[in-house]
């Protein structure tokens, strides 16, 4: 079946001398992964490497096969080319890092058209905007709604957040935040991705507001590790 969709890279290894595999999470199909038979041998391919960047959000053609774990494209091209987000150093950080995430836990081969369409409207807009602290912090909180694991900010006037439970709650137990730490990861809670947070956070609080999350999402996805690309996120955000 010849299928034309979006899809967002998400991931790609070399393979052999000259091939790619290169994983995209679709509009159509959900998450599938093609091979590029010598993507890095022939200059002169109609499938350039470039079109692979993380993150790049192409418009594509492809034969899937439902007996097949690698699928074959037969057209490629890019869909919005973005202006900052792999030449500015900071951006193309959080790229690594947050493709490295959706690699890991996205793997539903089926059609998700909101999340989609959240990766997407959230990619183009931080390509846009200058300041770039806090976009991975609400990136992956936005991201929980579509997972299935928001938070629940119903009694946010209570003086603990229980990162295992997902609540706030009255007293203090395992895996609760409280304090200065609740207040720097109380405006990130909300259940969508939020273009009007203008926290300006030091290096401390952002490292500490990072760890929350990544803690939130281990404790509620059980593939979830820490990702390898964390020590380069935190070195460039110092």
């Amino acid at each position: 079946m010849v299928t034309s969709t979006k899809a967002i890279v998400i991931s790609k290894i070399k393979y052999n001398d000259n091939d790619l595999i290169v994983k995209c999470y679709t509009a159509a199909l959900g998450v599938k992964s093609y091979l590029i038979k010598n993507a890095l041998k022939s200059k002169k391919g109609k499938l350039k490497p470039a079109y692979f960047q993380l993150l790049t959000l192409i418009e594509i053609e492809a034969e899937h096969k439902d007996n097949r774990s690698l699928h074959f494209f037969k057209e490629v091209r890019l869909y919005k080319p973005y202006e900052t987000l792999h030449t500015n150093v900071y951006k193309s950080t959080v790229l690594l890092f947050l493709a490295e995430i959706l690699s890991m836990i996205l793997n539903e081969e089926e059609a998700n058209l909101p999340l989609f369409e959240y990766l997407e409207t959230t990619l183009l807009w931080f390509d846009a905007v200058e300041k770039t602290g806090t976009f991975h912090h609400q990136f992956l909180m936005g991201l929980t709604k579509f997972l299935g694991i928001n938070p629940d900010v119903t009694n946010d006037s209570l003086p603990y957040f229980n990162l295992e439970n997902g609540n706030f709650q009255p007293h203090d137990a395992a895996h609760c935040v409280a304090g200065s730490k609740l207040e720097l990861l109380k405006p990130f809670l909300g259940t969508k991705f939020d273009t009007s947070i203008a926290q300006e956070l030091n290096s401390t609080q952002k490292h500490d507001l990072l760890n929350m999350i990544l803690d939130y999402f281990k404790l509620h996805l059980h593939a979830f590790k820490q990702p390898k690309s964390l020590t380069i996120l935190n070195q460039v955000y110092r």
